[in-house]
């Protein structure tokens, strides 16, 4: 193998910015759960999301997958 081969993959989350909108899935008993909100925190031992229903700490070890999301669709106003 090179060397490259070797290498450790980069933490994908390292790349994303305090602030931005993502989606990160995770494994809880039973199966899986999805995380969607605005980024409070990132480490490389996980996350901090902040969702609808409050902030989620996802551990590294625990992630599946993740991504960033655009901001949510705007509600058009009630017509007059």
């Amino acid at each position: 193998m090179t060397p490259a081969a070797d290498a450790p993959r980069p933490l994908p989350w390292l790349e994303w910015s305090v602030g931005e909108r993502v989606v990160v899935r995770y494994r809880v008993e039973g199966g899986y759960s999805d995380a969607l909100g605005d980024l409070l925190e990132v480490r490389p031992d996980g996350v901090l999301v902040r969702t609808r229903r409050g902030d989620v700490e996802v551990p590294a070890e625990l992630m599946v997958t993740g991504k960033r999301v655009p901001p949510p669709p705007r509600v058009a106003p009630p017509a007059r």
